[in-house]
């Protein structure tokens, strides 16, 4: 039987450049926006290393990218499509997805520009580097923690190469769950308005934790939370030394929402700016309640700001490519020659993302939380004050303030939570 049999009409579908069948494999359509950041920070590594030197040899001029958990195989296609790999080694562990997986490669992609294996994903990197077979970027799209892979995968990846990770343990990263949190990330996760960046910042910890283990480094290229998935995207590096301020503790304040930075010195000495004294029932004291502490997790730069300019003037090509191509929708919903679109363009799409890396580029080295506007009006007794205006008050204020992409209800910004609700309360008074 022809692999084009197990292919029904109703089945195909449409990502960027991509077309493929999902059949049995998992696929969440709702991830996109994480692929499309994949592609885009392919595009930016092969321009701003070695990769694009004409002068260097072949062998090192090739974009070689390995995916680990490839399921029906959309980013293999987009990486070779859109991106431009050389080669990609598509590695799907569900041996009942040959078939399919197959299909989706033989059809747009020649048999030189791709592999395929099913085998367990450490398997594959140890067998990467018993034969030295270094890859440029490694992407684990993981169900739950990448944390059995991570260490392994660092055995694989290329030396300025990057390494694409996924958690979608909502339950341990956002305090829920401490204990599983220490399992898994080996820090201690508490509940706080600010729950969903935390998870950005433990697993790019844990990155930067296992790399420094193999005397490396993993710097943060862009982290993103959509939808209860993490993405994150670091580059491994060979570490000069470990600065431990970019790698510690959060604390905050449930008197006063406030957020802090907690070096590892001063564990021991924790203590509010707001020092709001309890009674203490039990001794009938007051008592000044400390904050609760969550960590260690990465405190540094959430994204590399130059990184994220160089993928927006990528969008910026590829939205301009779409434009003048006849073959400009994707994704899901009605028919199209047999695939299933949604007469959403992709020059839109592609629009969306330079928005999206606008707002990385700001929110990029501000403090490590934010917060939500729901949290603000609560403690200024205020309805729920309008972003924008709020973010003006705190610009002319003389602080630094943007929205997050992480939520479109919250701004993230270097004045204290008391400032941020005085300003809304006095907003609202007049």
């Amino acid at each position: 039987m022809s692999l084009h049999a197990f292919a029904s009409k109703d089945n195909w579908q449409q990502e960027g450049a991509a077309r493929f069948c999902i059949g049995e494999a998992f696929f969440r359509a709702s991830s996109q926006t994480g692929r499309d950041l994949g592609v885009l920070a392919a595009i930016a590594l092969r321009k701003s290393t070695p990769l694009a030197n004409k002068t260097h040899s072949a062998k090192n001029s090739s974009l070689r990218i390995l995916d680990a958990m490839t399921g029906c195989g959309v980013r293999p296609l987009r990486y070779i499509l859109e991106a431009g790999a050389d080669y990609v080694w598509a590695n799907e562990g569900n041996q009942d997805l040959h078939a399919r997986l197959s299909e989706n490669l033989n059809r747009s992609l020649p048999p030189n520009r791709y592999c395929i294996t099913h085998q367990d994903a450490n398997v594959v990197f140890f067998d990467c580097h018993q034969r030295q077979d270094f890859y440029d970027l490694i992407d684990i799209d993981s169900f739950g923690s990448p944390m059995p892979v991570l260490a392994n995968a660092l055995w694989a990846i290329k030396l300025g190469g990057f390494l694409y990770l996924t958690s979608t343990d909502g339950r341990a990263t956002s305090g829920h769950a401490p204990d599983a949190s220490l399992q898994t990330y080996a820090a201690y996760a508490r509940a706080h308005p600010a729950v969903h960046e935390q998870g950005l910042r433990l697993l790019i910890g844990l990155a930067a934790q296992q790399a420094a283990a193999r005397g490396l480094s993993a710097k943060p290229v862009f982290a993103f939370y959509q939808g209860e998935v993490n993405r994150v995207m670091v580059q491994i590096v060979r570490q000069s030394s470990w600065d431990s301020r970019n790698y510690g503790f959060l604390s905050y304040c449930h008197n006063c929402g406030q957020f802090a930075t907690v070096p590892w010195k001063k564990l021991g000495r924790t203590a509010c700016i707001c020092g709001i004294a309890m009674t203490d029932t039990t001794i009938q004291k007051p008592v000044i309640q400390k904050p609760v502490i969550s960590g260690p997790m990465w405190l540094g730069p959430l994204h590399n700001i130059e990184t994220l300019k160089v993928m927006k003037q990528a969008a910026i090509d590829l939205q301009q490519t779409s434009v003048e191509s006849s073959d400009g929708f994707e994704t899901f919903g009605r028919e199209t020659s047999g695939y299933k679109t949604s007469g959403y363009k992709t020059s839109e799409r592609w629009a969306k993302c330079q928005a999206l890396l606008d707002i990385m580029q700001a929110e990029a080295e501000l403090p490590p939380y934010y917060y939500p506007l729901a949290e603000i009006g609560r403690r200024g007794k205020i309805d729920i004050p309008p972003r924008q205006a709020l973010l003006d008050q705190l610009k002319q204020a003389g602080f630094t303030a943007t929205q997050t992409h992480i939520s479109a209800q919250a701004i993230k910004t270097d004045a204290p939570m008391a400032t941020c609700v005085q300003l809304a309360s006095c907003a609202r008074k007049t």
